[in-house]
């Protein structure tokens, strides 16, 4: 196929949701044609499901330029600036409107299955570069498609798989088997099912990050109305200074806010921490659970267990392709030193686009939180510059492309494995990243704001 011929398929965008749907809106802007393959009914699927949840980025810093402009004619404006969404406002004041205007440009339903060059495998190099990309699709009635593609940007995220409870990146032992009392999702309290699985029941929290305190948060909420209620927080690594995140001093108020949740969930008893403690197996105890950790502890037993260990990208529909990643983070190969969690506690992740997001294989992209890996912290502006970047790459522009029109506070990757593991660091290891656009998502919001 020629070129010419190849430059007018579709460039197909996977997912539909907010660093999905602004590509499009940088793509249209540029006079190319996207199509936007969403596995979900709906766009923001993955938002949705932590709908119940508020953001610590306000309105104003979850939007963007190219999107807002396809949807001013319709009469959209942006809400208040100044004020936090909940997951649930984003995906319906936001993100369905965008994927309305696109359109016919948006398909639901649509699972893509695996990407290759036209008669390519990964192996074959000859006229490799000269062949489009063949995208599979599976239908939502089990139908399957092929598109044919001049690029793929992959903006599927990371949420459908999230870590696992074994400290070692692996599910523990007796994991799997126990399905029906572990879930990793923060749980919706307001939903009287959700409510009842958890009300005067023991359950161990498992993680350190935000959503980590946002449970923590909920649960101490439940505690005070049910009794019985009660946290076990599973921490594998030591109780530090920044244990909490930042508190008073962080520059996200609400995600300080949160941390001092925590923090007061603990002290005042409805959730006790149990430090340095690495679960390999989870045994059955009648209808409870026992973890058991790698040194042979064993925790009293639980009636539920929340694992909140990060999330990791799904390569296996690319494994045709060839990908230049980080053999650590799974993130592109130029990026993963500015993001990498064994290095940086808090430092600047500066903004980027197709230069740090090229792969190998030319025309492939992994953009927002999948191109961050198994990175825990993304920012909703990172994500926007990168797709504008990669859109302005694929339409002929490479000034544009080279050209960095976000300038970022100050932010960073907290947290994580390797040295942040280690007790001997825990009281470095900082709560200090903070950036206005970080989309960690937590409870609450500072008064302020009108937040709930």
């Amino acid at each position: 196929m020629s070129a010419s011929t190849t430059d007018q398929l579709p460039v197909v965008v996977v997912g539909a949701g907010p660093v999905g749907l602004v590509a499009a809106a940088h793509l249209v802007g540029r006079g190319l044609q996207p199509l936007v393959l969403e596995a979900g009914p709906s766009a923001g699927t993955a938002v949705r499901d932590w709908a119940h949840v508020r953001l610590f980025s306000t309105w104003a810093e979850i939007t963007d330029p190219a999107a807002e402009k396809l949807l001013a004619p319709t009469g959209w404006t942006r809400p208040d600036g100044t004020t936090y969404p909940t997951g649930g406002d984003w995906a319906e004041r936001y993100l369905q409107p965008l994927a309305d205007v696109l359109a016919d440009k948006v398909r639901y339903g649509a699972t893509v299955t695996g990407v290759a060059r036209a008669g390519r495998d990964r192996i074959v190099d000859s006229g490799r570069e000269e062949q489009p990309f063949t995208v599979h699709v599976r239908t939502a009635d089990g139908r399957e498609e092929r598109v044919t593609a001049r690029a793929v940007v992959d903006a599927s995220g990371t949420w459908s798989t999230p870590g696992p409870l074994g400290a070692n990146g692996l599910p523990a032992l007796g994991e799997k088997t126990a399905a029906d009392r572990v879930s990793y999702r923060v749980p919706d309290l307001k939903d009287p099912a959700v409510r009842a699985r958890y009300a005067g029941r023991r359950t161990a929290v498992v993680g350190s990050g935000a959503s980590a305190f946002t449970a923590l948060a909920y649960l101490a909420d439940l505690a005070k109305e049910e009794a019985g209620t009660h946290a076990v927080w599973i921490l594998r690594r030591g109780i530090g200074a920044g244990t909490y995140g930042g508190g008073e001093t962080d520059q996200l108020p609400a995600r300080g806010a949160l941390g001092l949740r925590a923090r007061d969930a603990v002290e005042s008893g409805y959730a006790s921490a149990v430090t340095g403690f690495r679960t390999e197996t989870v045994e059955r105890d009648g209808g409870r659970l026992v973890l058991v950790a790698e040194d042979g502890r064993r925790l009293d037993a639980v009636d539920e267990v929340i694992v909140l260990t990060g999330f990791r990208p799904d390569l296996s529909f690319l494994s045709e392709v060839r990908l230049g990643l980080d053999e650590r983070l799974q993130a592109p190969t130029a990026l993963a030193p500015l993001i990498d969690p064994n290095v940086h506690s808090c430092g600047t992740v500066h903004p980027h686009g197709v230069k740090e997001l090229s792969h190998p294989e030319q025309g492939v992209y992994l953009v927002g939180m999948k191109s961050y890996g198994r990175a825990p912290t993304f920012l909703a502006m990172t994500g926007y510059e990168q797709v504008r970047s990669i859109a302005a790459a694929i339409a002929g522009d490479q000034e544009a492309a080279g050209r960095v029109e976000l300038t970022l506070p100050e932010t960073g990757v907290c947290g994580g494995a390797g040295l942040f593991d280690e007790p001997e660091n825990a009281e470095q290891s900082g709560g200090c990243c903070s950036a206005p656009t970080t989309l960690q998502i937590g409870i609450g919001a500072p008064a302020s704001s009108g937040g709930c």
